[in-house]
């Protein structure tokens, strides 16, 4: 074996290293979030073995739809495993079924105001967002939000099938806000 390949052997057996336990990872259910809207890190898909419930923290899959293509052109969610190649979101679930949303200037759910739930009617691009319309939550459907201003969450794209939802999310090793 020449002192050429060496570096070479080495380098690919590096890669098979990372690939290996990158794919070990997902496997157990360990996703990296890059995001503002919850600490960046390493956090974990916990099974839920029940309905999701107001208050959950949860890894979603967002429904393969075109306003969900748009939220990825413009950068707010990456590629994924989820339908439509979409990564899953962190999210808490503000509302269930049957319950009422009002939009104006911020949220209000059953009539009380959600905590850091304003409007923004531009992104940090300067592009027009439109906000959720409000109204009752489907059956089956949840309304998700964080509490991160420029998160994008129902506010904007309103409520999504609970079908989607992968499980609890649960930092393992986070950093940041």
């Amino acid at each position: 074996m020449s002192l050429r390949r060496s570096p070479l052997l080495i380098l690919a057996a590096g890669a098979g290293v990372i690939a290996a336990v990158a794919g070990t990872g997902y496997c157990a259910g360990l996703r990296i979030n890059l995001t503002p809207s919850y600490p960046r890190g390493l956090w974990r898909i916990e099974p839920l073995d029940r309905a999701a419930a107001t208050g959950d923290l949860i890894f979603i899959c967002p429904p393969d739809t075109v306003e969900f293509e748009r939220a990825f052109a413009r950068g707010y969610i990456r590629r994924g495993l989820c339908a439509g190649g979409l990564s899953p979101l962190i999210k808490t679930v503000a509302a269930v079924s049957g319950q009422q949303v009002d939009v104006a200037n911020q949220v209000l759910i059953d009539g009380r105001p959600l905590p850091d739930s304003d409007i923004r009617h531009t992104d940090a691009a300067g592009r027009p967002l439109l906000a959720f319309a409000g109204g009752v939550i489907p059956a089956g459907e949840l309304y998700l939000h964080s509490d991160f201003a420029g998160s994008y969450d129902s506010r904007y794209f309103g409520p999504i099938p609970s079908s989607g939802v992968l499980g609890l999310a649960r930092p393992v090793f986070t950093f940041g806000p």
